[in-house]
């Protein structure tokens, strides 16, 4: 089964590459990657851009160029009185959610048609300097397909055949390990989950499968006769908050999801999804590291030099960069304090959408290794426990930058002996 190479985050710019043995792809990708690196900071917004032209009736961009649903603002905890005053004001409640578990209330005001979504939060703010008014900034992290690196890893009937006699497929955790994930749908028919216990939220009665998921999940908890992940015994939870929608991934949908994972008080939860700072979404997370649970997020694919992009720089949650096979930091990946770990994040194989498995890159699949490790050490949310477990874990790290904590690998390397090289796989 052919399966095109997956990056996350950001797309790198189409570069001819000529036909080559299996074997030269990592390097020849690393040339074509050093060549795009001035132009990685413009790559997100080049593809905000593309979304927002597609979908101006639904979205458009904020001051700094992200991206949000249009008309639409967040209101995290109101009043009576400002919820009163809103209304006054021409505003709709469109929707609403109670986080109890997360002590949030979290309101979506419809703006009136005569104001700009950029005035509107002006008005509100000015009407009400005490509250706390955003805009619902979407958040990016769906894999796509990068042309020029076409891999066979395993088709379907070789997997099952290779797992005859293997007994019928469990669908329960053997470990009693459970971890979450925000990201977007799992396609749970690829064989690498046949064993797995994958729960799942969002979209309704809707499966909405995607490659990006897909993968990352298959990075935590897959398991095949030719694959695995690092806790392939574990039970997932999966929220999807995308469900095939151009404004998937908004802030008020991955506060609903963190609020899922409250109730089933998962304690290490997954986010591989990049976007600007955002008041309700801190809000949460803060909430939840307060309560003992603990974020691991990417840091993201903008370059070294990029703004600070979240959930990954919001104080508390655990940073994960990307290393490729030679322990070289990605040149994609985002440098500074936010940084706590690294793990592969190239040259690493994972579940497809055609139920193969491909070579995937970006800190999106860097992330997954880091929750996994520390989703074995947390039987549920505990500060202490928490930070025990982050602690030891950073003590395992193989340090591979500046001596100490760096801006580039954090505490440093992790996860690497659970890497799968795609060269590997392939020859099996």
């Amino acid at each position: 089964m052919v399966a095109a190479t997956a990056t996350a985050q950001v797309r790198l710019p189409a570069v001819q590459v000529p036909a080559l043995p299996l074997q030269a792809l990592p390097q020849a990708l690393g040339q074509v990657q050093s060549q795009s690196l001035d132009r990685l900071s413009d790559l997100r917004h080049l593809e905000i851009g593309r979304l927002i032209r597609a979908n101006r009736r639904l979205i458009e961009s904020d001051p700094n160029g992200e991206p949000v649903i249009r008309s639409e603002i967040l209101v995290l905890s109101p009043s009576n009185v400002a919820l009163q005053g809103a209304r006054s004001r021409g505003f709709i409640v469109d929707r609403e959610q109670n986080i109890g578990g997360m002590n949030i209330r979290l309101v979506v005001l419809r703006v009136p048609p005569e104001l700009s979504t950029k005035k509107a939060l002006q008005v509100l703010r000015e009407a009400d300097p005490d509250g706390s008014y955003d805009y619902n900034h979407i958040y990016s992290g769906s894999g796509v397909n990068s042309p020029g690196f076409m891999l066979r890893a395993g088709s379907a009937s070789h997997e099952a055949a290779a797992s005859a006699g293997d007994g019928n497929a469990q669908t329960s955790a053997k470990t009693g390990v459970r971890v979450g994930l925000l990201d977007t749908g799992i396609d749970t028919t690829h064989p690498v989950f046949s064993e797995s216990a994958v729960h799942t939220w969002g979209c309704g009665d809707h499966v909405v499968p995607a490659a990006h998921g897909t993968a990352v999940a298959s990075l935590m908890i897959g398991q095949s006769a030719i694959f695995h992940g690092v806790q392939p015994d574990a039970a997932l939870y999966a929220a999807d908050v995308y469900c095939g929608r151009p404004t998937g991934g908004a802030a008020d949908a991955l506060i609903a999801a963190l609020g899922w994972l409250v109730q089933e008080r998962i304690p290490v939860i997954n986010v591989s999804l990049v976007g600007p700072n955002n008041a309700a979404l801190e809000a949460a997370v803060r909430s939840l590291i307060r309560s003992g649970y603990v974020i691991v997020a990417a840091v993201g694919n903008d370059g070294p030099a990029a703004p600070a992009l979240y959930p990954a720089s919001y104080p508390g949650v655990v940073g994960v960069t990307g290393i490729d096979a030679h322990r070289q930091v990605l040149i994609e990946a985002a440098r500074g304090p936010q940084v706590m770990f690294a793990a592969p994040g190239a040259d690493v194989a994972a579940a497809s959408m055609d139920h193969g498995y491909a070579a995937v890159r970006g800190t999106s699949f860097a992330a997954p290794f880091v929750a996994a490790l520390l989703a074995g050490e947390i039987a549920a949310p505990n500060s202490q426990d928490a930070a025990s477990a982050i602690e030891t874990l950073a003590k395992t790290a193989v340090d591979i930058g500046q001596p100490g904590r760096d801006l580039t690998y954090g505490f440093g390397l992790v996860g690497a002996d659970y890497r799968i090289d795609p060269v590997q796989l392939i020859h099996r």
